[in-house]
């Protein structure tokens, strides 16, 4: 029980200086680039590296953990975004750049991936909301301390790299104490047709848990990548802005684990829908409330509490719908969706401000959490219908 505990922590905390390394690194280079006088497009596009990284990588990531196991992929992957960190002093080019943070993405992927899938595995079905949504806590904690390493540029462009791969890299040593471990071997995964067609089963079964982490993807793209432009095409200056999108973090950060708690004693699927019809209430109510600056804070930290948890609950509705043999191709899978939700979230959300100027922006995310809950609603129980029926 101690190894075990002591193997949770570990892995919770190697994710939780990943997420300070993302966080860190979407406004530290788009500082970096703004001052170099490049423009806000091609900033956005570099950003989209590391998610380009993350798809690219997914059909080959399962049958390496299946045949060499958790470690060595967690491992890898943990080295990968060491390298990468250290590398971004040595040559300051756009398109450097822009391959190192593809570099993150395969990275971070495989971190995550092995991560999730180990948790998930090893965690008892009443525990496993509290372990995942722990999970999102690191994670969400590292997310929202690393922006706090760019004004460090100030002193010196280097230092936040050098922090960041420092950190980085002691948590990475602690790897090295667990006893690799494997997913159950009922499978064999030895092509890319046959990853495909394991992706096609795991997408039937599970479907409707992938859409909470492609949601959060959307809405945390859009909200860190669109929603500034918006409040300042709206009369807020950048302080602002900001204390709102800390409100919105916050609220994520506090309530991730009472939400994992809930979920193991009520059902994933009901806490979801309940959040998901809270956070479509909490973004209709913020755009009726865009010019009372408190009221605003309010209801994007009301946001967070409730949605600032649906990927961490999207993987553990994920694991409710999925055969045990199966975890991994589903855990993969959420990785999918959230970053094609990442991907599309800041266009959406350009075209959105570009085209519906006397529509707030906070419409378009309570459209699509409204979208999200309803096919919960309608379709997660046939989901957990058919599941039993496959075991029958």
């Amino acid at each position: 029980m101690i190894k075990e505990n002591m193997r949770f922590w570990i892995l919770v905390s190697i994710v939780a200086i990943s997420g300070f390394s993302q966080g860190m690194l979407l406004p530290l280079i788009a500082i970096i680039f703004e001052n170099e006088g490049i423009s806000s497009s091609l900033n956005g596009l570099n950003a989209t590296g590391l998610y380009i990284g993350i798809l690219l990588v997914s059909p080959f990531m399962e049958h390496p953990l299946r045949k060499y196991g958790y470690k060595p992929i967690i491992v890898l992957g943990g080295l990968l975004v060491v390298v990468s960190l250290i590398l971004f002093p040595v040559w300051k080019s756009f398109w450097f750049w822009f391959f190192l943070r593809l570099l993150i993405g395969i990275g971070d992927h495989a971190l995550h991936f092995g991560t999730q899938t180990w948790i998930t595995s090893f965690s008892p079905e009443h525990k496993r909301g509290r372990n995942i949504s722990i999970y999102g806590l690191f994670f969400g904690t590292g997310f929202a301390v690393g922006p706090l390493m760019a004004p460090l540029i100030k002193m010196n462009e280097a230092l936040p790299f050098i922090i960041s791969s420092a950190l980085c890299l002691i948590a990475w040593l602690f790897l090295f104490t667990l006893k690799n471990d494997y997913p159950e071997q009922t499978v064999e995964v030895n092509s890319f047709k046959e990853t495909m067609k394991r992706f096609s089963k795991a997408t039937k079964y599970g479907w409707v848990a992938f859409l909470p982490p492609l949601g959060y993807g959307f809405l945390e793209s859009s909200l860190n990548g669109s929603f500034p432009v918006y409040g300042l095409r709206i009369g807020l200056d950048v302080s602002s802005v900001s204390l709102l999108l800390t409100s919105f973090a916050i609220g994520g950060i506090v309530f991730q684990l009472p939400l994992g708690l809930l979920s193991d004693r009520y059902g994933r699927r009901n806490i979801l829908m309940v959040i998901l019809f809270a956070g479509f209430l909490s973004f209709a109510a913020a755009s009726l409330l865009e010019e009372m600056m408190i009221a605003l804070a309010v209801c994007l930290f009301i946001a967070g509490m409730v949605v600032g948890s649906t990927f961490s609950l999207g993987i553990s509705y994920m694991t409710d719908l999925m055969p045990r043999n199966m975890l991994p191709t589903g855990n993969l899978l959420c990785g999918v969706a959230f970053s094609i939700g990442s991907l599309i979230g800041p266009y959406f959300g350009g075209v959105f401000i570009q085209y519906f100027k006397s529509i707030s922006f906070f419409n378009i995310i309570s459209a699509m959490l409204f979208l999200i809950f309803l096919t919960v609603v309608i379709f997660g129980q046939k989901q957990m219908v058919s599941k039993k029926e496959s075991y029958m």
